[in-house]
């Protein structure tokens, strides 16, 4: 997720600043044009054990001592974040956030307002599996996610960001890619390689996942592995700041650069979120 503004999100409670199938890891990670190959020690697959989850089987809200509703904010991914009600509902056991049209709130000046949460100080995961089911319903213009970042208040992008799932328009692939200052501001992106896409059912469940561990983000989609990001000592502790508390962000996003045009015939949408799952290995 390219957020150069990234520093100002956060503005509001939660804004101050799939499982592997086979859990195995490529031997290398490399692009035609790299010079250098990162290895990754082959492992065998693990054994996990859940530690938390979340159903969403409350009726009528979320469960506010997990999650927060995200903030307005100032960069292209949090600009119309809205608190409004119908930007939120709990349907047949899922969470329901939406991008609305802006025909209710007059004083607030966005044609388009969206719904989010995250999980900012309440429920952080650290090592582990992380995983989410759900559903992504197309919108010309529309960029739902749903991604991660450091608890510690650590300025963008110096604490990382993994980003679980990005999915553009009516794509039938989703986005996963890793961000830090090694990637954002010294500009490497090939070695080791900073994300992938990974094809989904564009009208249906999708499991997106990330496995954290201290060498290593492994990414997955409906149990198959997308791609790995490795730790490399030599490149020091920038290139890979992920051994410590992160939180989870669910949020639908609208507009900007990278997405391209909205197309308002295709509005108001949603995504529905069916579970979340923490998994830690045994030991």
């Amino acid at each position: 997720m390219n957020k150069s503004l990234l520093k100002n999100l956060l503005l509001g409670t939660c804004l101050l600043a799939g499982i592997g199938a086979s859990g195995q890891i490529p031997s290398d990670v490399h692009t035609p044009n790299d010079t250098k190959i990162v290895k990754i020690k082959k492992t065998k697959p693990p054994k996990w054990k859940l530690v938390w989850r979340e159903e969403f089987n409350q009726k009528k809200h979320f469960d506010e001592s997990s999650w927060s509703k995200i903030g307005r904010g100032t960069s292209p991914w949090n600009s119309h974040m809205s608190d409004f009600d119908s930007c939120y509902d709990m349907r047949n056991g899922k969470l329901i956030l939406r991008i609305l049209p802006n025909h209710s709130l007059k004083n607030d000046t966005a044609p388009y307002i969206t719904g989010g949460i995250c999980s900012r100080h309440k429920v952080t995961f650290t090592y582990g599996k992380v995983a989410v089911r759900a559903r992504l319903h197309g919108a010309k213009g529309a960029w739902p996610a749903i991604w991660m970042l450091p608890d510690d208040n650590t300025p963008w992008p110096d604490g990382g960001e993994i980003d679980i799932m990005e999915r553009l328009n009516h794509d039938k692939i989703a986005y996963q890619t890793t961000h830090s200052y090694y990637t954002h501001v010294l500009n490497k992106k090939s070695y080791p390689k900073q994300g992938s896409t990974g094809p989904i059912d564009p009208d249906g469940f999708n499991v997106y996942a990330v496995d954290i561990t201290p060498d290593s983000l492994t990414y997955y989609i409906n149990d198959k592995l997308t791609y790995s990001y490795p730790r490399v000592e030599s490149e020091g502790p920038m290139q890979y700041p992920f051994g410590k508390p992160f939180y989870l962000l669910l949020d639908m996003q609208i507009g900007g650069s990278w997405v391209g045009e909205i197309d308002p015939k295709d509005y108001p949408t949603e995504m529905e979120i069916d579970w979340v799952r923490y998994y830690q290995r045994k030991k």
